[in-house]
């Protein structure tokens, strides 16, 4: 169906917005998919902060290439949705992963993540990520563990000397 100038101009300045937000872009086909499914993976991915939208590849294409993104040709041909991770890639992949598990009209084509072309195996890595929570709280534990070890190495000695000091006021007591 054609859209009015105007309303290509709006749709246009909407993906281009989103697409410089977007931490992650992937591509999703979605070839014979209900509309109630595409409604689901809509709310999931919401959950995790990002956007699913269904689009017009020629409109895509020139977003991507007023972004300088360069996708490879076949990522933006037939059925073509895009989910936009403003937050946690890791997380929309993952959501986007769980939401089209089992329903085999939907396929990743691809994506776009820090400035290069990610292939559907690496949209499929992507999603087996932890999230970005998990990952700071791994982060700060690997951070403080040798400032932990660094304290109780420096106590170490004071310790022994408390043990020593305790025991002979101990043994001074029992000869009294």
């Amino acid at each position: 169906m054609a859209i009015s100038k105007e309303r290509k101009e709006e749709v246009l300045s909407t993906y281009s917005e989103w697409v410089k937000k977007s931490e992650a872009v992937i591509l999703v086909e979605y070839t014979g998919v209900k509309m109630k499914d595409l409604n689901t993976i809509r709310a999931k991915i919401r959950e995790t902060g990002g956007e699913f939208h269904i689009v017009k590849n020629t409109l895509a294409r020139r977003v991507f290439a007023d972004q300088g993104m360069d996708l490879p040709k076949d990522y933006l041909v037939k059925s073509t949705a895009i989910s936009f991770a403003f937050n946690d890639p890791a997380s929309t992949a993952k959501a986007l992963t769980d939401a089209t598990k089992g329903n085999e009209f939907i396929k990743v084509k691809g994506g776009f993540m820090g400035g290069k072309s990610l292939n559907a195996n690496q949209v499929k890595s992507l999603s087996e990520m932890p999230p970005l929570p998990v990952m700071r709280a791994t982060l700060l534990g690997v951070l403080q563990a040798p400032a932990s070890k660094l304290v109780r190495t420096l106590a170490e000695p004071a310790r022994g000397l408390a043990a020593v000091v305790k025991a002979r006021s101990e043994s001074a007591q029992a000869s009294a």
